[in-house]
């Protein structure tokens, strides 16, 4: 990791060149940023490569293993985008597309997008025929039902918690492994598979391109085991998984591409190296040579990279990024002191410096200011501004704040993916000003979200953002700020432990409201209410600066999936120049 003294020298740069191209950059904008004149933004929109050829390997340069590959579990970016391409398909997915048509819902597994009835409380799906797994044995309907069983087992950790929120008589439930069933979920026929709702959900289409509602058969069953050799349902199966090392992928030729409009894939094989130095990677993707011109890389570039990569055309325009859609933020832990105290967590929004985190992540050509929770694609385009706090901070009012607390001095621990550290230390420098001493605590990438969703390891404060899987406000708010959906293990959206029965009341409201329009603008003033108790700090609206090999073709960031490479699509313009 560069020190933080060198971070700011190569991000004075980043923010050089956005501001010397746009004129002026608002950091208060929304999430299109700069705009034209940001050079991080040349390729929104765009497919980098033109179209793929079929063959060859396509390399994945990864600096972490998964955190999750078993579809029950799994929910987070890129993981999610991975898994649901390439090794499993679920009952309804996203076009593959950039911009705005990525959004559209198309039907997968499913015939169609789902028929519901009962006002909505029930939702019926019929399943293609002649889908197939990797050994050639039929998808059935029983198999979705058991994976959304799986979702609820306490030992499967983790992933998307829509079937316990959704789902009747879930309550208690503990999943399959104990043999007991769920009567919510019907299976009549191999081909059919039916949900009966607590309540109406209009968007439960969107809610089945998620993991949960993708098959596993209960013959493959092996608990925590399956993350590492999940059943194919998808277009590659795989082939070898030494974990932290290297993952292959090699084509399942029980896919039936006739059954699949979504999925085209072009490589041969998937190879995925683990276990590089982020600076590394960005190097070798940048020379583009030998196997690397055929690599992609899984998480984004380092910040310090930038100066290598926006000055240089012939660079840049194998650069994709894409606005992620999310908002990052600063979760203070409500559960135990110094946060159990509104005044200090309201003296923590003006205590934060959020343009030197802004510096720190890459300057403006690839950060915003965030200055609500709701990103800007659940709230009209543009984020609200409650507190109207100066990007800065105001250290004075934090100061008044916290002495009326009787906290003039604090010392708290904070946890971050490795590579956020830079992030960290801007957050540690700026909380220093007001006698905020913090103790920066750095956790593998893969391992991060398991430690802080055990309440037994969560820090005083957290840095990870939130991204709708759909875009609505009741994919964000209710999984961030409901106490219902906190766990004692795998516990996800509500880092901050935020428990607060006006909001709950509230969400319960909103999720009954049958105008959509209504619900909308419902969660956006609901945002408002919530920023004054200050459960978290809004910081950040990123993009999702990703490199690609010379030799990549149909590379875009997908619209849904926080701006990552779509799997689904992406492969090779020569498959001859390939190697692995």
């Amino acid at each position: 990791m560069t020190k933080r003294t060198q971070l700011a020298l190569a991000t004075a740069l980043v923010a050089a060149l956005a501001l010397g191209a746009s004129g002026c950059s608002d950091p208060k904008k929304g999430s299109t940023g700069a705009g034209a004149g940001n050079p991080a933004a040349a390729n929104d929109g765009k497919i980098l490569g033109g179209s793929p050829v079929k063959g060859g390997t396509l390399t994945v340069l990864s600096n972490q293993d998964f955190a999750h590959l078993d579809p029950a579990r799994n929910w987070v970016m890129p993981a999610m985008d991975f898994g649901t391409r390439l090794l499993y398909r679920t009952l309804v997915t996203f076009k593959a597309e950039p911009g705005k048509a990525g959004s559209e819902l198309v039907p997968d597994l499913a015939t169609d997008l789902g028929t519901p009835s009962n006002g909505g409380k029930t939702w019926t799906f019929t399943l293609k025929e002649g889908v197939k797994y990797e050994d050639g044995s039929p998808i059935k309907a029983q198999d979705i039902k058991y994976n959304v069983e799986r979702s609820f087992a306490p030992d499967l950790t983790g992933g998307p918690d829509y079937a316990a929120q959704y789902l009747a008589g879930g309550e208690g439930y503990k999943g399959p492994l104990q043999g007991q069933h769920l009567d919510s979920v019907k299976t009549p026929d191999d081909r059919t598979i039916v949900f009966e709702l607590k309540r109406p959900v209009a968007e439960f289409s969107a809610t089945a391109t998620l993991p949960t509602f993708a098959p596993v058969p209960q013959s493959q069953e092996k608990g925590t085991q399956y993350d590492a050799r999940p059943f194919s349902s998808g277009p590659y199966k795989i082939e070898s998984y030494d974990r932290d090392k290297k993952l292959v992928l090699v084509r399942n030729e029980h896919w039936d591409p006739k059954t699949d409009t979504v999925r085209k894939a072009y490589p041969d094989k998937f190879v995925v190296v683990m276990g590089l130095k982020g600076g590394q990677i960005d190097d070798r993707i940048i020379a583009g040579e030998g196997a690397d011109a055929s690599a992609v890389q899984y998480m984004d570039m380092r910040p310090e990279s930038a100066p290598k990569v926006l000055p240089k055309p012939e660079v840049k325009a194998r650069l994709l990024a894409e606005s992620q859609g999310c908002t990052e933020m600063l979760s203070l832990n409500n559960s135990r002191a110094p946060f159990n105290d509104p005044k200090v967590r309201e003296a923590m929004q003006y205590a934060l410096d959020k343009e030197a985190v802004i510096t720190a992540g890459g300057g403006p050509a690839l950060n915003e200011i965030a200055t609500a929770y709701l990103p800007p694609a659940l709230s009209g385009g543009k984020q609200a501004d409650t507190l109207k706090i100066a990007p800065a901070g105001d250290p004075a009012k934090a100061k008044e704040l916290l002495k009326a607390a009787g906290k003039e001095s604090l010392k708290v621990s904070l946890a971050v993916s490795t590579g956020d550290k830079g992030k960290a230390e801007a957050i540690q420098q700026g909380l220093s000003r007001v006698g905020i001493e913090v103790v920066v605590d750095t956790i593998d990438p893969g391992a991060y979200y398991d430690v802080i969703g055990d309440l037994s390891t969560t820090p005083d404060m957290t840095l990870a953002g939130w991204c709708p899987d759909y875009p609505s406000g009741s994919t964000w708010i209710p999984f961030v700020f409901d106490g219902r959906t906190i766990k004692e293990k795998g516990n996800q959206g509500n880092t901050s432990q935020f428990r607060d029965e006006a909001t709950t009341k509230r969400i319960d409201e909103i999720n009954a409201m049958a105008d959509a329009k209504q619900a909308n603008q419902a969660w956006i003033d609901l945002d408002a209410e919530i920023m004054k108790k200050s459960p978290a700090v809004p910081v950040l609206l990123e993009r999702k600066p990703l490199l690609v090999g010379p030799n990549i073709a149909g590379a875009y960031g997908h619209p849904v999936w926080t701006g990552t490479v779509d799997y689904g699509t992406v492969g090779l313009k020569d498959p001859s120049k390939s190697q692995g």
